[in-house]
């Protein structure tokens, strides 16, 4: 049962009065980098109970009339054709879906950034494209000796052979579909060309994890590391800060690293450096508003324990390494979890185990475990929804809530129609036929009532499922995890 632990209205206030202090700071104009997701950040939710998935972009919303987006892509991402693994698209596509986003909460984006531009075909493709739809496109190109060739780099022949960007609002807001983006660069740019044009700017970055002024090894933070093992981030002591502070707070390495470099690009743009540390530049008021340690460290230790599980399935579908398994291993020895502290995990085994075939686990919000297992007409995770809406719905387990007559008719289409060698209905397929069944039968209506309550719920399957399934289980919400292991002995797997 997930207990909140964190006062989201108190973030919103305290995060924007933050930002708006920066911006007079700095004399009115602040170029804001934006770290992790705008959107849907499902891993700020499940690591603090309370925080809604939405609360940066309706944080920025609050300050819409100052704020302009700019939106920065790396040149060499498009010409890769480089996807977003938690949407299935790529990250040219992306930036289509990010404009379309913040205009339904009514931000203005002001313009896209090429990043590391060498004129790709794939990018140039791309920018006559939305240039087309009216969007406007700059390119910043690829320097040499970067980030250490300060000289050469905050000069007429780095930073000044960009294009200048530009931008009417107080506040602008530098984010990008995923990491490597180029969005540091693109603020540090800006600043250099402001600065030749007599305008005063400043540069913050809010990155929401890990958390400055919770401690190093706090599960919270322990859970951003197993959130990055793939990009070898380590949390860290901001050296910096404790030098010039007397104050521990926790940085990652990246910006630990980077800080000096940074620090020199400051002092030749502005003539003196206006911080101390890597802490310093950030803007994250997020430990502010967690109001139960327990509730948030509890939840952090789960989704370590996702995260393990994860990277095995990444590692069996060779998308993954041995060293992303290990560090989250000892990520997990760290937090002093293993798997078995997982309810669903051995649920779900055991279920396996009895039946002979794949089986699947959920615990119920109010944490009730409730198995599925493979039959001739479902998946183990078709059946699994079916039963966790039976119980939700105070339904008895006997009662068939979806009828033959409907399951027919789809079996056939899938296997004498569009050629498939599985008649099982899988997660979507089932929901179609319980909404069907729903329209003529109360307790089919009963049940699918229900899944709005799925929300946050726990499931673990014992083999990895189909990309339908799990874009089926994302959709509801729930929290996925699976064995590493592949239903069939096959090579290919859809």
């Amino acid at each position: 049962m997930t207990v909140p632990g964190f006062d989201n209205d108190k973030y919103l206030r305290l995060q924007s009065e933050k930002i708006q202090e920066r911006i007079r700071n700095f004399g009115g104009k602040l170029y804001l980098e934006f770290g992790g997701k705008l959107f849907d950040d499902f891993h700020a939710s499940r690591v603090l109970p309370g925080f809604q998935p939405d609360s940066k972009i309706r944080m920025l919303s609050t300050m819409k009339e100052d704020a302009e987006i700019v939106i920065a892509i790396n040149a060499e991402d498009i010409e890769k054709n480089k996807v977003r693994a938690d949407y299935g698209i790529t990250y040219d596509m992306d930036v289509l879906r990010l404009i379309d986003a913040f205009r339904d909460y009514g931000l203005y984006v002001g313009s896209v950034v090429l990043t590391r531009f060498k004129d790709q075909p794939s990018a140039v493709a791309w920018q006559k494209k939305l240039e087309t739809l009216g969007i406007k496109v700059y390119r910043h190109y690829p320097i040499p000796g970067y980030p250490a060739n300060v000289q050469f780099i905050v000069s007429d022949e780095g930073y000044g052979r960009n294009d200048y960007i530009e931008t009417s609002r107080s506040l602008v807001v530098v984010t990008a579909p995923g990491p490597g983006s180029g969005k540091m660069a693109t603020c540090l740019s800006q600043l250099y060309h402001e600065f030749k044009r007599g305008v005063r700017a400043g540069y913050a970055k809010f990155e929401t994890f890990p958390i400055w002024n919770l401690p190093l090894k706090h599960p919270v933070n322990l859970a951003y590391e197993a959130a990055t093992a793939d990009l070898n981030d380590v949390n860290m002591i901001d050296p910096f800060h404790l030098e010039a502070y007397g104050e521990k707070t926790v940085n990652y390495n990246r910006d630990v690293e980077i800080f000096p470099v940074l620090n020199a690009m400051f002092e030749k743009i502005m003539g003196s450096s206006p911080y101390k540390s890597p802490t310093d530049m950030g803007v994250n008021m997020v430990g502010n508003a967690i109001t139960d340690d327990e509730a948030v460290s509890s939840a952090s230790r789960q989704e370590i324990i996702r995260r393990y599980y994860d990277a095995m399935c990444a590692r069996r579908q060779g998308t993954g390494s041995d060293d992303q398994v290990m560090k989250l291993e000892l990520l997990m020895k760290q937090a002093g979890v293993t798997s078995e502290d997982r309810p669903v995990v051995g649920a779900a085994l055991l279920k396996a185990e009895m039946t002979g075939g794949p089986a699947a686990a959920m615990e119920l919000p109010d944490g009730r475990i409730v198995t599925g297992r493979t039959t001739d007409l479902l998946g183990a995770s078709a059946a699994l929804l079916l039963n966790a809406l039976k119980t939700l719905a105070g339904i008895p387990d006997d009662v068939k809530l979806i009828s033959p007559e409907v399951i027919d008719p789809i079996q056939s289409l899938k296997t004498e129609s569009l050629g498939s060698h599985n008649p099982r209905l899988h997660t979507d397929e089932v929901l179609i036929a319980l909404s069907v069944c729903a329209a003529t039968d109360q307790r089919a209506a009963l049940a699918k009532a229900q899944l709005k309550n799925l929300k946050g719920t726990e499931v673990h399957t014992s083999v990895m499922l189909s990309r339908v399934d799990m874009a089926t289980f994302r959709k509801l919400g729930v929290n996925l995890t699976s064995e590493p292991h592949y239903q069939t002995k096959k090579l290919y797997h859809r």
